[in-house]
């Protein structure tokens, strides 16, 4: 919000965060929690308690997601895709002419911004499907399978014990175990 943060800063649904060089925030805001890496700018949208859009302008951004109602739909954008969220652990890279989205688990909607025909909704249990979306590409093949980069289960699980879950699977393998849901 165009101030210094501190440890004592609040972070509301309506903050515009920056990070610098070599620097990091961690934060959660209601049920959804975040780790924005270095380098990023991210405009968070939203009510009173409750954030409903993200913008991510650059960078780099790893987000865990609680439930909403039906009428509370999540939606990143970055300048090259959009992502409807449900449920969700997502990781987000945004570049000026690709973005990276990993959809950790749960389901995400993704779509290329400037190629309807490009959409393609995940369904994933531990990194199953991440994907680059590309700003010039072939009209409907926008959207093409990537490697998981830059980002761990032990973040997801830091950030998911900030809002009191923990992830939809164990470490060690066991991925059939449900995710806590007491939010």
């Amino acid at each position: 919000d165009n101030r210094k943060a501190t440890v004592d800063t609040r972070i509301t649904p309506n903050s515009v965060i920056r990070t610098g060089r070599n620097s990091k925030v961690i934060f959660a805001v209601g049920k959804d929690a975040f780790i924005l890496r270095e380098r990023s700018k991210l405009e968070l949208k939203g009510g009173d308690s409750i954030i409903r859009s993200l913008r991510m302008v650059t960078g780099k951004l790893l987000s865990v997601f609680g439930r909403r109602e039906q009428n509370q739909r999540m939606r990143i954008s970055t300048t090259v895709a959009t992502i409807g969220i449900r449920g969700t652990g997502v990781y987000v890279e945004a570049e000026e002419d690709r973005s990276y989205v990993c959809t950790c688990y749960g389901t995400a909607d993704i779509e290329a911004v400037n190629d309807p025909d490009s959409r393609e909704t995940v369904v994933t249990r531990h990194h199953d499907s991440p994907r680059y979306i590309r700003a010039n590409a072939v009209r409907g093949a926008a959207i093409e399978a990537a490697a998981v980069i830059n980002h761990t289960d032990e973040e997801l699980e830091l950030i998911e014990t900030l809002v009191g879950r923990s992830v939809p699977f164990a470490f060690g393998g066991d991925y059939d175990s449900s995710r806590s849901t007491d939010y």
